[in-house]
């Protein structure tokens, strides 16, 4: 694999072994870029910019939907290297890698067209919106592919070219992506750095960069903020989150409980919108705890690649082992039904796991856990309910489940969070925005509000006659 800078496919300054989390053994060296190559991609992209915004939004919607077309000439390729570097089942990884080609498509064919404010005989008023410059787009480790697509995309149809920087556990994808966008797009326009934990405070704190799109915890995201203020550069930061699932008392448990056990497990648990804690009625907490325990024991943990895994391993090291302290700290507090320890043998894998009886001051009902391991907390009344669903720093998703969907919509309009499903979980069009509450983030994603957020806008204020 190789950086791509300025059209060209380059070597790294360096590399760093990359591990297999099925096996905790090294599969390959990726190519890392230094603070000269750092500099290289943004002289090279300042120097793209001119011509790229310069084009059409047709012009532009083609290239974006030729790489689309290249991924998804190239689907099987992404999936399997996706699921040696990160870890998911392939099932998984091919519906990561088709959710890229569709994002991708889908905002190929946006285009922001100026609003008329005022238009009389005496002055007409407009606002339009033009783009920033270079962007830099951090992507996490657990949808290395999609989410880079979706700032990749929204970006480029908005005129801006991209520096895209992935995590340096999950780099192969993003670089083999930049082999394909190398034919495709003129030089500079896509960049893509491998790197080995400094290139990102690089980019976010670099003059020439013009917005920072970040998606990762929200410990990061607090340096992404400080480092932008410098320059007083835009961003878009998607976080950390903690998201309930609520049960009413009219909740079908038998029903809802698959649901919500591959809502919590789905990616080994890491899934920035996944279901991170279960609130239930105290007389529905037995059957719920049941369901869920039948799920975790027809769940089948193991190697990604082997046919008929359902849970891979966590994707790194450092994640593993704070699932692992947390596993001890959380068996010591609460009851658990199912699983609650590593399980033996090579590769990070956490048998999928089911607590209750744990007081709401418990690390795993506070703090996000990115894995799978899920809580369960009864509530009394729904008063109650809200103010400890509330009762934190968080606010990327939530959902509630009830046989009134009513009654559903009145719950949710309760919760303090930047998304809240009624009855169904994991509904993202691409056309419909969203974007974290509280320390979940700023800014919002998808649809035409997230081309948006890569643009500056600009008031053309007239007088006419």
């Amino acid at each position: 694999m190789q950086l791509l800078i300025d059209g060209e496919l380059v070597d790294g300054a360096r590399a760093i072994d990359l591990v297999n989390p099925a096996d905790g053994q090294v599969f390959a060296a990726a190519p890392c870029a230094d603070a000269a190559q750092v500099e290289r991609a943004v002289t090279a992209g300042q120097r793209a910019f001119a011509g790229w915004r310069a084009l059409d939004f047709a012009e532009r919607g083609a290239r974006i939907a030729a790489l689309a077309d290249a991924l998804e000439g190239r689907a099987e390729d992404f999936a399997t290297l996706l699921t040696q570097e990160q870890g998911k089942p392939l099932a998984e990884a091919r519906g990561e890698i088709e959710g890229a080609v569709a994002a991708l498509r889908y905002h190929a064919g946006l285009r922001l067209e100026p609003v008329v404010l005022k238009d009389s005989a005496a002055e007409r008023v407009v606002e339009q919106r033009h783009p920033l410059g270079v962007v830099a787009a951090i992507v996490p480790w657990n949808y290395p592919l999609l989410l880079l697509a979706l700032k990749l995309a929204p970006a480029l149809i908005a005129g801006n070219v991209v520096i895209a920087k992935p995590a340096p556990t999950t780099p192969l994808t993003t670089l083999m992506l930049g082999a394909l966008a190398a034919d495709i797009f003129p030089a500079g326009v896509v960049q893509m750095l491998g790197d080995a934990g400094d290139v990102g405070p690089m980019l976010t704190a670099h003059r020439g960069i013009a917005h920072v799109s970040f998606t990762g915890s929200t410990a990061t995201g607090r340096r992404v903020m400080v480092a932008a203020a410098d320059t007083v550069k835009r961003f878009t930061l998607e976080l950390g989150g903690n998201d309930p699932a609520i049960l009413l008392d009219d909740a079908d448990v038998a029903a809802v409980a698959p649901i919500l056990f591959d809502g919590a497990m789905g990616n080994a648990g890491q899934v920035c919108l996944g279901v991170k804690r279960i609130y239930a009625p105290r007389a529905l907490m037995p059957a719920l705890g049941a369901a869920l325990v039948a799920c975790a024991e027809r769940a089948v943990v193991g190697d990604g690649r082997a046919a008929g895994t359902t849970i891979g391993p966590v994707q790194n090291a450092a994640q593993y082992a704070r699932l692992v302290d947390l596993l001890a700290e959380t068996g010591a507090q609460g009851r658990v039904l199912h699983g609650g320890a590593p399980m033996e043998g090579a590769g990070y894998y956490i048998a999928p796991t089911i607590v209750t009886d744990l007081p709401d001051a418990a690390r795993l009902v506070q703090e996000e856990q990115f894995g799978p391991i899920i809580p369960l907390l009864a509530y009394e009344d729904e008063e109650e309910l809200v103010r400890r669903v509330n009762d934190g720093p968080y606010g990327l998703g939530a959902s509630v489940w009830t046989a009134d969907a009513a009654r559903g919509q009145a719950m949710a309009a309760r919760i303090d969070s930047g998304l809240v499903w009624v009855n169904r979980l994991f509904d993202l069009p691409f056309d419909v925005p969203i974007g974290g509450a509280k320390q979940s983030g700023i800014g919002r994603h998808q649809g035409l509000a997230g081309v948006e957020e890569f643009t500056q806008i600009r008031i053309v204020n007239a007088a006419l006659g």
